[in-house]
């Protein structure tokens, strides 16, 4: 009998493809960890390079690199708050008032992937010389150009959840019970396609920490540009800051997946 056509792989093809993706992420991770656990000469390890990140004489020369951590972690805040409280209102709004522009709205979230970050910047370069007039200079206002750079990933991830529920439906029978727009919204909605939230705040969170042009080309302050700087005076830090970065991304996507089944088990 011949296979069906778009039947699911094997348990075999699944674990190739595994074995094949976890040797390609693995083996620059190894690379990573066992540079930063040199000592001196090859074949001398320790953890001397992990343990003098927190020696205090070493906290003058990594001030801008904690400072470019801690920007990072604001701008992250903000622009996971530019997702939440401004995009995913507005895939409210179109979703259940104004269907007809879900395509537009689509189109335009969409365009930022198609842009090379460093045309994005000479487009928004005349538009921080404003920003900084207004806002001033410090590094939070990148989360004006980071809201921009997210959207394609924060659209698709609340989009594939806003699919999976009816959400029509569901703001029919509220409304048709009392309801008003706020407890529709945070007691209807948003319990519904939590995990669609939670995946566009998450990946939101690990492009922002991994984003190095625009900050760079801005003359802006950020974990990336932070690295870079110190890489040039203690490559074993940039390395170590390098891993501990990874290690969170990892994180969040092992969160998405846990809070995914959860979900799943629940409905």
């Amino acid at each position: 009998m011949s296979a069906r056509i778009g039947a699911e792989p094997s348990k075999l093809t699944r674990t190739v493809i595994l074995v094949v993706v976890g040797i390609v992420f693995l083996i620059p991770i190894a690379a990573l960890v066992e540079f930063s656990l040199r000592t001196g000469p090859v074949g001398t390890y320790g953890l001397d390079h992990w343990t003098g990140i927190l020696a205090p004489e070493n906290a003058r020369p990594y001030r801008p690199l904690f400072q470019g951590i801690g920007n990072s972690l604001l701008l992250a805040v903000v622009t996971v708050g530019i997702v939440v409280f401004v995009l995913l209102p507005t895939m409210l709004l179109v979703k259940l008032k104004l269907p007809k522009f879900e395509r537009v709205l689509e189109f335009v979230c969409l365009i930022p992937i198609t842009v090379p970050a460093i045309v994005l910047v000479v487009g928004l370069a005349p538009v921080y010389s404003v920003v900084a007039r207004v806002f001033g200079s410090s590094a939070w206002t990148l989360a004006f150009a980071y809201g921009i750079t997210v959207l394609p990933y924060a659209y698709r991830a609340l989009q594939s959840s806003m699919s999976a529920v009816p959400l029509v439906t569901l703001a029919e029978a509220a409304r048709t019970l009392g309801s008003g727009w706020i407890t529709l919204t945070l007691r209807v909605l948003v319990p519904n396609i939590r995990r669609g939230i939670l995946a566009a705040a998450f990946i939101s969170i690990a492009v922002v920490l991994g984003e190095f042009t625009i900050a760079s080309l801005l003359n802006r302050s950020n974990l990336q540009t932070a690295l870079v700087q110190i890489n040039q005076t203690d490559p074993y830090v940039s390395a170590i800051f390098s891993l501990l970065a990874l290690a969170f991304a990892f994180v969040l996507l092992f969160v998405i997946g846990r809070v995914g089944s959860r979900t799943r088990r629940n409905s």
